[in-house]
């Protein structure tokens, strides 16, 4: 599905796809694994460094225009001594 052109400041969490139709989040990668959604964003802008960053973790609050962080919380395998 296309998203619409969205004329909101850069600034606003929500907005998808501004004008110029460079994308600026990804919902569809929500529940997907942290390759493909490493592997999608960087398909869809190359020019920007993804970073996976575990959900609690303690991080900057600047904003970075070049920079997306991909929440993750998940156990992906038993925990196990060894």
């Amino acid at each position: 599905s296309t998203i619409a052109c969205r004329r909101l400041p850069n600034f606003v969490s929500n907005m998808s796809k501004p004008c110029d139709g460079a994308k600026t989040e990804w919902p569809e990668l929500v529940g997907r694994t942290i390759k493909e959604a490493e592997e999608k964003i960087k398909a869809d802008r190359p020019d920007l460094k993804v970073r996976i960053v575990p959900v609690g973790s303690i991080v900057t609050h600047d904003e970075d225009l070049n920079r997306v962080r991909v929440w993750v919380d998940m156990v992906a395998e038993v925990p196990k001594i060894g």
